[in-house]
């Protein structure tokens, strides 16, 4: 029997009212701000009220290199955190909310997939509460000053020239790359350019901040061109930022959803790690753990991108700190980087790919043991999760679990929540808790926070 597509899963499923999910999580009912019966915002006040409580555990999953379809991270996050329930963890999980140019494209949503989805999957994969359109006015705001500013005698002196600041907008508009704006106005045209809105700084300052004022204070200090003697010109100085933060100021609260489990999610958020840190909201992990005893939260492509920058930068500012990492293979990825077949987003898996190849699987596998090492020169302890497909071989999965567990990951789990959601990872989660309980009492940064190009101590010389 067929199983049905993730969009039939999560439009069938029984949602509870989100009520009642902060309820059992001890959010007050005044802390929550609603948005419809499914999804709401919490006010950041309660974490003064809970500032004396002990903070969970935070479990950050990562990936080996992805292929172009990508290897199940957001999906491993949401089946984990339901395994972690169903084994009596109280946890949620901690993700980004999906820009809607990926999900119009070929990769589509990010609310997972399968059983193991965020809902209401429809919601946080469009509009959701409006942060996504927020972060696009308070960019746009920001261009609007500036352009202005050139327009009323340039006060500032601005050097057109040396202009950094674009405008944004949320869908895959190609021909907005480069544009010519200013037609007809008496300060003159000049090019410019359109970036998708999770490509702004203001994105990832969202993520980043730690409250309204600290957001305010971080909009201030964007340089947005300098001066034609060379001074940096920030939103300060064009008396913007106010503005820019007022805009911000529902954004900047968390939002709660759920998953098909009925679990609690945050959902907060977007930041490419291409272009920014790859990583969720810092507010959303502070109030997560301080109401679960788990949170599950994931970053941005491989371990060599999003999970290094959750270290590099969402831990070293925020001062959260991860006791575990999962770091999430599969089968067809490891073939891949073994040398076989080639994977195009958009077309059907390569034949080569479904074929039973155990030493292309070892070639590969290559890959995944650098990615268990970058976890371990930050001192992180490390479980791979094979997210298991059907045409997976008993072979194949036997020489995953020997190199891994040979390069140091503390286990080495096949999951199957895909197909079963939380029943599906329960040996996963078992193994990670196992190893998040010790925490990562050798976590470290690789370098201070004033390192320089000059002065980075290579990877290499940090082991």
């Amino acid at each position: 029997m067929a199983m049905p597509s993730s969009l039939e899963i999560a439009q069938s499923a029984m949602l509870r009212p989100i009520l009642e999910i902060g309820a059992e999580m001890g959010v007050l009912a005044e802390e929550l701000e609603l948005y419809g019966p499914y999804k709401a915002k919490i006010h950041l006040d309660i974490l003064q009220r809970l500032r004396d409580r002990p903070d969970g555990r935070e479990i950050v999953v990562t990936a080996l290199t992805p292929t172009p379809l990508g290897e199940g991270k957001t999906t491993t996050t949401v089946g984990l955190a339901q395994a972690l329930n169903r084994i009596g963890v109280r946890t949620a999980a901690t993700v980004r909310q999906p820009s809607m140019g990926p999900v119009f494209g070929i990769k589509g949503g990010g609310a997972g997939g399968g059983y193991s989805q965020v809902v209401p999957m429809e919601d946080i994969n469009l509009h959701f509460t409006g942060d996504i359109h927020a972060v696009t006015a308070a960019h746009n705001t920001g261009a609007a000053f500036l352009d202005n500013n050139l327009l009323r005698g340039n006060e500032l002196d601005i050097d057109p020239a040396t202009i950094r600041w674009p405008r944004v907008v949320d869908v895959n508009d190609r021909v907005l790359r480069r544009v010519e704006v200013g037609l007809g106005e008496k300060a003159g045209s000049r090019e410019a350019e359109f970036h998708i809105t999770a490509a702004s700084e203001i994105m990832a300052i969202l993520a980043l901040a730690s409250d309204l004022m600290d957001m305010r204070a971080r909009i201030g200090r964007v340089i947005v061109a300098e001066t034609r003697s060379g001074t940096p010109v920030t939103m300060e100085d064009l008396k913007v930022a106010g503005t820019m933060a007022v805009v911000m100021r529902d954004a900047i609260k968390p939002n709660l959803a759920q998953t098909l489990e009925g679990g609690p999610a945050f959902v907060h958020a977007g930041p490419f790690a291409n272009i920014a840190h790859g990583n969720s909201s810092v507010v959303a992990d502070r109030v997560a753990l301080k109401l679960m005893d788990a949170v599950v939260t994931e970053g941005g492509f491989g371990s060599d991108m999003g999970f290094q920058k959750f270290v590099d930068i969402k831990c070293r500012f925020s001062g959260l700190r991860p006791s575990a990492a999962v770091i999430v293979a599969t089968i067809r990825a490891l073939k891949m980087h073994g040398g076989v077949g080639t994977i195009v987003a958009g077309k059907p898996l390569d034949e080569a790919l479904k074929r039973e190849d155990p030493d292309a699987v070892r070639r590969g596998a290559e890959n995944l043991v650098q990615h268990i090492a970058i976890a371990g020169q930050y001192g992180v302890p490390a479980v791979v999760a094979i997210n298991a497909f059907p045409d997976d071989k008993d072979s194949e999965i036997a020489v995953v679990k020997e190199v891994a567990l040979a390069a140091g990951a503390r286990d080495c789990v096949v999951a199957r929540h895909f197909v079963h959601g939380g029943a599906g990872a329960e040996e996963l989660a078992r193994a990670v808790w196992a190893v998040a309980q010790d925490g990562a009492p050798d976590f470290r940064f690789l370098d201070t926070a004033d390192a320089t190009l000059h002065n980075v101590v290579p990877l290499s010389a940090s082991r």
